[in-house]
């Protein structure tokens, strides 16, 4: 099983687990056009290999990432350039949705996505860790919606998950307005982070082992309980129970369900 060609991330899969490195460590990570595409088809790619059951997500170098590169954000405006406004702003409208597209990609992705944060995540590193199933961090990193600093709005999914990741308008908004850092201690304190690891070896460590547990789960069922959280997280929960009653009519008669009624007291094996 081949895995895709990648210019900016290394992708790698051993014992069901996919792990996906950002890979621009001279850039401290940062997030050029090249990596937006990289990540959309590093995560189009483990969705669609059955083998693969679980994903990680963490970062070359000193950092996780620095964000959006602002080469990229200065090269869009020739990008778009159109004697027509209306037409300039349609093609800028076009680049921010495929960019939202991309970090939508993690949440589309049907296996679980862990993300392990170490040194910086900030700006576009926000929007990326928000759209993973969970988050984990050594004690030296921090976080900022650093976009307030270059005079912009975030725009392709901080402001739209992460006051549902912790639960609080005021702090998002605190840290929206004013763009500061948040500590390992902070980020756990608030829910941002699931743990915080000692050691970036020991976060690594870590987040394999929780991965390693979610690999040796029935992948159907895992599948199927990211769909129910991603939905119920946007609807009601009259509409997320009536959802999970179809689903379960559909999915339940599996031999996932066999296989883990019969084992007892044994580990059970299925088929991916």
């Amino acid at each position: 099983m081949s895995t895709p060609q990648l210019d900016t991330l290394t992708l790698a899969l051993q014992d069901h687990i996919a792990t996906v490195r950002l890979n621009r460590p001279d850039k401290a990570n940062a997030m050029n056009a090249t990596m937006w595409q990289d990540i959309r088809r590093a995560f189009d790619w483990i969705d669609g290999q059955a083998e693969v059951r679980v994903a990680v997500l963490e970062g070359e170098g000193k950092h996780f990432t620095a964000g959006i590169d602002l080469q990229m954000m200065m090269g869009i405006a020739p990008q778009i350039a159109d004697p027509c406004d209306g037409r300039t702003r349609e093609a800028l409208r076009r680049i921010i949705l495929d960019m939202q597209d991309t970090l939508t990609s993690l949440e589309r992705c049907r296996k679980p996505v862990l993300a392990a944060i170490h040194g910086a995540c900030v700006g576009g590193g926000i929007d990326l860790i928000c759209a993973a199933d969970m988050r984990y961090c050594s004690a030296d990193a921090y976080f900022s919606i650093k976009e307030i600093d270059i005079g912009m709005v975030a725009d392709v999914g901080t402001l739209q998950r992460l006051p549902k990741l912790v639960g609080s308008q005021g702090l998002v908004r605190e840290l929206a307005y004013t763009g500061r850092r948040v500590d390992a201690t902070e980020a756990r304190e608030v829910g941002l982070v699931n743990r915080v690891f000692d050691s970036r070896e020991g976060l690594q460590a870590g987040v394999r082992e929780i991965a390693a547990a979610i690999a040796a789960k029935s992948p159907l069922s895992i599948r199927g309980t990211k769909e129910q959280l991603n939905y119920a997280r946007d609807h009601s929960v009259a509409d997320g129970l009536n959802y999970i009653a179809t689903w379960n009519a559909a999915m339940l008669m599996s031999e996932d369900l066999s296989q883990a009624m019969m084992a007892g007291k044994s580990t059970p094996s299925f088929r991916d």
